[in-house]
């Protein structure tokens, strides 16, 4: 389904917004949960990711569909190396099959898994033969997706001496795995993160009944930040539930977001957005996204917004995403008026003042390219295309948008 979201201001320049747990807290916890079941959980995400997750973990077919899951396929194929007996064919999207998992499935072989792959070498559809891992040394490049070091962290525990791994090279993504060994903690598992090499200790103990609250979802927070970046000076929108502290690394947000005029301030678990000032003068930012690659997307489209220039790095991550992101960013920023270009890990937006009028924007099935370009109706009126396409991480995100004032037509 395309929708149209038509240009105008916030009719309500204080705003509150709800948004639920963040998916990437969820699907550990998820995890976790499914190891030690006295878990209980508050605040989870209701993203089609996370139902995937859930029904997946729940499921006691022999074939597993994760659809356009990508965090989901990291974390079960782990998973299912550790459920002794159980044989499981995990596949997925056309696209998931095009999404290399490799990397992960050697480091877990080399634990001592049982793991094939059923088209193409280093890709899904694979089929898991779940089975007791006693080796626990393993090593896994460093500046690979997080979610393949997770993947192995979240299992370590139930690993018949833990884990150690060793990463090579540069270390990105240091707050998903901060994020990771911190849920760990919550739920008494011991673990050490020392220069390149984490140790994770097996849990001897069951975990006893507990009680773990998700933080809401800052990557969806950052069209809000986007939202209030674009608006009037005196704009504030409230979100909830979210800290100061938070261990999620797209809470970099607040201070990449000052550039653009947004103060934020934190009270009884909420979070305010208010447009202060029209932000720095210069029209070029230089942000490293290396630790929160998620939200260059959102950013890029604030900065052509605003007509300011933008080099972005660190996003060599986003090529293997829903789709190719920085080609689909260049491509869709091009088509609004802007000049783009881009390398393997970095993009270069130009300033410039044009925004042509009512264009359609493709979002390629990937969710955050339909979020991003929607604060642009701020500025001119602008077609989504496949607008459905954000249930993956955020389903009521057109139903909040309308709530605090855009417009939007089917």
């Amino acid at each position: 389904m395309d929708i149209t979201l038509y240009k105008s201001k916030l009719v309500n320049k204080q705003s509150k917004v709800t948004i639920t747990g963040s998916k990437s807290e969820t699907n550990r916890l998820l995890l976790l949960q499914a190891l030690y079941p006295k878990l209980k959980l508050s605040n989870v995400s209701n993203s089609d990711d996370s139902v995937l997750m859930a029904k997946a973990l729940g499921s006691e077919s022999d074939v597993v569909d994760i659809h356009h899951a990508g965090t989901a396929m990291r974390f079960l194929t782990a998973y299912f190396s550790i459920q002794e007996g159980r044989e499981v064919t995990l596949t997925g999207s056309k696209r998931m099959t095009e999404r290399p998992i490799k990397l992960l499935v050697e480091a877990l072989q080399t634990l001592g898994a049982d793991i094939v792959y059923l088209e193409h070498e280093g890709y899904p559809p694979i089929k898991i033969k779940g089975k007791q891992l006693t080796n626990h040394k393993v090593s896994l490049k460093a500046n690979v997706s997080s979610q393949y070091i997770s993947a192995l962290l979240l299992i370590a525990s139930r690993l018949e001496n833990g884990i150690e791994l060793y990463l090579e090279g540069e270390i990105t993504s240091i707050p998903y795995i901060k994020m990771t060994l911190s849920l760990l903690d919550e739920i008494g598992v011991e673990s050490t993160f020392v220069g390149h090499t984490i140790t994770v200790k097996p849990k001897i103990q069951e975990v006893t009944s507990k009680t773990l609250t998700v933080e809401s979802d800052w990557s969806s927070a950052s069209y809000y930040f986007s939202i209030v970046a674009l608006s009037d000076v005196g704009t504030e929108i409230t979100l909830s539930s979210y800290k100061a502290n938070s261990l999620q690394g797209d809470s970099c947000l607040v201070e990449f977001y000052k550039s653009f005029g947004v103060e934020t301030k934190f009270f009884n678990n909420k979070m305010t957005l208010l447009k202060s000032s029209i932000g720095n003068p210069q029209s070029s930012v230089d942000f490293d996204l290396t630790h929160a690659p998620d939200i260059a997307q959102t950013i890029a489209v604030t900065c052509f917004a605003l007509g300011k220039a933008c080099n972005l790095t660190g996003l060599h991550t986003l090529k293997i995403k829903e789709t190719d992101r920085l080609v689909a960013l260049k491509t869709e920023i091009e088509k609004l008026g802007g000049e783009v270009s881009i390398t393997e890990k970095s993009l270069h937006l130009l300033a410039s003042k044009q925004l042509n009028a009512h264009e359609s924007i493709e979002t390629y099935n990937d969710h955050r390219m339909a979020m991003a370009f929607a604060p642009l109706a701020l500025k001119t009126p602008i077609t989504i295309k496949d607008a459905m396409v954000v249930s993956k991480s955020y389903p009521t995100f057109w139903n909040d948008l309308q709530s605090i004032g855009f417009q939007i037509t089917k």
